[in-house]
């Protein structure tokens, strides 16, 4: 039946079509759920309008109602329970996390230990890394004043750095953090990393290092 006849055929008709499309927002809006839940990290707009078929403009607009709905609020101005959990977008997608509210909740139901925590010398080198990025390992030794290769190793295999090319004038490998570091912090970019130079007196002229010094 085309369109028009559809128009045509009256308010019943259209009340029905209209019936149709909400089931068939609430049918993606329910496959989009069932991907986010199995995902172990933010996942792309762009990947998920490919996996239902439709515009990334519509994903979008559903993932933002989505999120709404979690919150609370309905399509209709209404007020819902707020759920356990919560849609966020970081690190260049969407996923599903915990609400910040029930962290200590969570926090007893995790056993202890469970995950290896890093080192205080793999936290510095991490901050580091983070601050200066791209940067050179040795760059970081000179900041620290230690070796870091078999710490940048470990960064490295846990995901939270990687390497992004080569220094144009020593060679050396320059390292940056990686979107599954903003994914454990929970922001979108690195520009939303706090300013620690005014805390720490003597790191004004920092950016005046660089590897031929070393």
């Amino acid at each position: 039946m085309s369109d028009e006849a559809t128009l045509a055929d009256g308010p019943m008709n259209a009340s029905a079509a209209s019936e149709e499309l909400l089931e068939s927002r609430h049918s993606v809006k329910a496959a989009l759920e069932a991907v986010l839940m199995v995902v172990d990290e933010p996942v792309a707009e762009e990947q998920l309008a490919l996996v239902v078929g439709l515009p990334t403009s519509t994903v979008r607009e559903l993932l933002h109602e989505l999120a709404r709905e979690y919150d609370g609020y309905t399509r209709g101005g209404g007020t819902v329970p707020v759920r356990g959990f919560e849609l966020r977008q970081l690190a260049g997608g969407w996923r599903v996390y915990s609400r910040a509210a029930y962290a200590e909740i969570v926090s007893a139901f995790v056993v202890d230990g469970q995950t290896a925590r890093l080192t205080q010398a793999a936290l510095e080198t991490l901050a580091v890394i983070a601050y200066r990025q791209p940067v050179s390992r040795a760059r970081v030794s000179a900041i620290r004043g230690v070796n870091v290769d078999s710490v940048v190793r470990t960064l490295a295999q846990r995901g939270l750095i990687e390497e992004v090319g080569t220094d144009p004038v020593s060679g050396a490998f320059l390292y940056r953090t990686t979107a599954y570091f903003l994914e454990r912090l929970g922001m979108g970019s690195v520009d939303e990393l706090p300013q620690i130079a005014p805390h720490l007196p003597g790191l004004e002229n920092l950016q005046d290092f660089d590897d031929s010094h070393f």
